[in-house]
């Protein structure tokens, strides 16, 4: 039962984070000011070969780690002091390192709705109110939608490359914050998306679909 706890909460946390890092293509907002700056964005983060980025989270609820992430379409490679996560847009792997084992699971539409960069063609039809302010070198948009899960999202964007470099995100009345940074394009192979077990020779395999 441990183990389920501890496999969950870092799931959560990784799913959390490849959310919110790639999921600026379906931030589509209405104030036109607000929209201009999300798509360029949207184009920064969306890089057909990859992206990758180092980051930090923090929540009540979830608590703090940070770590790496790798994103390429909805596919992300994420690795933590606690775990690594891979997902090549049908399977998930979680190698749990306190457990030396590696967990994995299909994940559910509701999982592949926080990590699915493309499934914006339907989000963005809920629609999210936007504004826009700007604080020095930075555009500060906020994204609030009411009756949703995630009901608010405040966004820091660098208004010379337009990468985020910060995002909060409430969800059931908690704020949770990622800041980002060393941001860059690369290209990434499939591999890279794929648990390998030759590379963890004694983990424990717990297949959960």
């Amino acid at each position: 039962m441990e183990k389920i706890v501890y496999f969950n909460r870092v799931t959560k946390v990784m799913v959390l984070m490849a959310f919110l890092t790639s999921h600026f293509s379906f931030l589509t907002a209405y104030g036109q000011t607000a929209q201009q700056v999300l798509d360029k964005t949207a184009g920064v983060v969306s890089y057909k070969k990859g992206v990758q980025a180092s980051f930090t989270i923090s929540s009540k609820q979830y608590g703090s780690t940070s770590g790496t992430i790798d994103i390429k379409g909805r596919k992300f490679h994420a690795t933590t002091h606690e775990a690594v996560v891979w997902f090549d847009g049908k399977t998930q792997w979680t190698y749990v390192r306190q457990n030396d084992e590696v967990n994995v699971n299909t994940p559910s539409a509701a999982d592949l709705q926080a990590i699915n960069p493309y499934n914006f063609i339907y989000m963005y039809k809920q629609g999210y109110a936007a504004t826009m302010t700007k604080s020095g070198n930075s555009f500060i948009v906020t994204l609030k939608g009411k009756g949703k899960s995630i009901s608010e999202m405040v966004i820091t964007i660098n208004k010379k490359t337009y990468v985020p470099s910060q995002i909060r995100m409430l969800q059931n009345k908690q704020w949770t914050t990622i800041n980002v940074s060393n941001f860059k394009t690369a290209n990434l192979s499939e591999g890279v998306f794929r648990f390998n077990p030759k590379s963890y020779p004694n983990a424990e395999i717990i297949d959960l679909r």
